[in-house]
């Protein structure tokens, strides 16, 4: 469902900023048809009203050093506040860590890993991950590629 506050042009500009944060005010104003104080307006306005959160590098994973993507589901012992936290706090000190989800169903998290092959695997998982109390199951799969990949969705 569309945001009602949101018109044509704001959507415009907010699909162009995904997909290149770094481009000037004036390419932008072009792009969506407006002159650059108006277009300025509009972004801050987008800023301010929480639509845009941040800006960010995209960082190549092999040339990191990190060319696989594993994700790991868990399971942890118990389902209480205090072991949630703890272990969400515990997966947002990790490095290797790029997304992490609590899910309903079978599983209570999935995590998304970039790591150095099958030894950098092992080393998340026994110096890292099952460090952290609370464990009960895991299961990874590695990805073989990435089929699309985008960082937010404009409607």
């Amino acid at each position: 469902m569309k945001d009602a506050s949101l018109d044509d042009t704001d959507r415009k500009i907010l699909r162009i900023l995904c997909s290149d944060g770094r481009i000037s005010n004036q390419k932008l104003a072009e792009q969506v048809n407006l002159s650059p104080t108006p277009c300025w307006n509009r972004v801050r306005a987008l800023e301010g009203a929480g639509y845009i959160t941040g800006y960010a590098a995209v960082l190549d994973q092999r040339t990191m050093g990190l060319p696989e993507t594993v994700i790991i589901e868990v399971t942890l012992e118990r389902h209480d506040d205090e072991i949630f936290q703890r272990f969400g706090d515990a997966l947002a000190l990790l490095p290797e860590v790029m997304e992490a989800y609590l899910l309903t169903g079978e599983y209570d998290y999935l995590i998304k890993v970039a790591v150095s092959g099958t030894e950098g695997y092992e080393s998340f998982l026994r110096q890292k991950l099952y460090k952290i109390p609370g464990i009960r199951h895991s299961r990874s799969t590695f990805a073989l590629r990435c089929l699309k990949r985008v960082h937010s969705v404009v409607p």
